[in-house]
């Protein structure tokens, strides 16, 4: 009874429950995200689906937000659900399209409340998070959210920095690339079942023409016995003759079906070739798929290892910081020693 009135694919996290603060990917690959709406009920959802789990089934209710907290990435806060539900997107764009059907969604929502006559809505306790309450936008990439950015000083070394900036984009565009090769994949994994769907019914369709044709051969089998006893009877009367053309005749017009069946089991096994190429290019789109992925790992392992090294010599510039100052302490005391040593040597000089 429900039916989606717009969707979308994006990266879907939930709060986590313990903290409240950080974000818990719910899949490693991007996901459709629809819009529902059930007439019976007059109400609209928000679901999605990984696999056979609902990752999202969020009702939309007047007093709901969506906001925006970076560029491609929005939340907002569901009391019923008792969590907080965050989308990352691959463009701007989706984001954007995403909120405007989130504002008409609500909208909705708002003038079906208005016109029902059952004022009441039974609601779970409130997340100690409101919906106006904005969180940290994670960093999307193709297998959740990023480590949390590291904070430093003005006199961090510029090529550690120009190199993890450059990983980043990097990563970010792979990102694109595999949401990319993933919907051209779900694409064509449809067709591949629609293929598979036509072949099965070919095949059944050839074993039925099959077995017509057997059954032709055996009729026309039956007609060939049965005209070669005629011939053999000799029989020179006029009505043998006419049965024998009238079997002559159904003879012919057999042989001119067995032909026709023919070919169009030729037809059909041209048309099985064909899907079978149709496979051919979803291994090879799998096959760049993987690819993809493996790069997108390297990429995450040489993003890891340029933090570390960062973090590394942060720490030892901290290190050289801390023995700078203990020094300048040394040498304070030492200049303060020497200044009264001098004054006690001036006094006796007076004295």
């Amino acid at each position: 009874r429900e039916q989606p009135i717009f969707s979308t694919r994006a990266h879907v996290f939930q709060i986590d429950p313990a903290t409240k603060r950080n974000w818990i990917p719910a899949s490693k690959h991007a996901l459709t995200v629809s819009y529902f709406y059930d007439a019976t009920r007059n109400v609209y959802r928000i679901i999605s689906v990984g696999g056979t789990k609902a990752i999202i089934n969020s009702t939309i209710t007047p007093n709901m937000t969506f906001t925006k907290t970076s560029q491609k990435f929005g939340q907002w806060a569901d009391s019923r659900a008792n969590t907080v539900y965050g989308l990352g997107f691959a463009s701007e764009q989706h984001l954007s399209q995403f909120a405007e059907k989130f504002q008409e969604v609500k909208e909705a929502a708002r003038l079906a409340r208005e016109k029902s006559q059952d004022k009441t809505e039974l609601t779970n306790p409130a997340l100690n998070i409101t919906s106006h309450q904005v969180l940290p936008s994670p960093i999307i990439s193709s297998n959740g959210p990023g480590e949390d950015k590291l904070f430093r000083s003005q006199s961090a070394d510029v090529e550690i920095t120009t190199e993890k900036e450059r990983l980043k984009k990097m990563l970010s565009e792979g990102s694109v690339s595999e949401v990319q090769w993933e919907a051209e994949f779900f694409s064509l994994q449809d067709n591949n079942n629609k293929l598979v769907a036509a072949l099965h019914e070919a095949n059944a369709n050839v074993d039925q023409w099959k077995k017509q044709l057997a059954a032709y051969q055996e009729e026309t089998e039956t007609l060939r016995q049965r005209v070669a006893e005629l011939e053999s009877q000799g029989a020179h009367d006029s009505s043998s003759e006419n049965n024998k053309e009238d079997l002559s005749q159904t003879l012919e017009e057999l042989e001119i079906l067995i032909k026709a069946k023919d070919e169009e089991i030729q037809m059909l096994k041209s048309q099985k070739c064909g899907r079978w190429e149709a496979e051919g290019e979803r291994e090879e789109t799998l096959q760049k798929l993987q690819e993809l992925e493996t790069c997108n790992a390297e990429l995450e392992r040489r993003l890891h290892l340029a933090e570390q090294t960062l973090a590394e010599t942060l720490a030892e510039r901290e290190k050289i910081q801390n023995e700078v100052t203990k020094v300048a302490e040394i040498m304070d005391v030492k200049i303060f020693e020497l200044s009264e040593i001098r004054q006690g040597l001036a006094k006796l000089v007076e004295s």
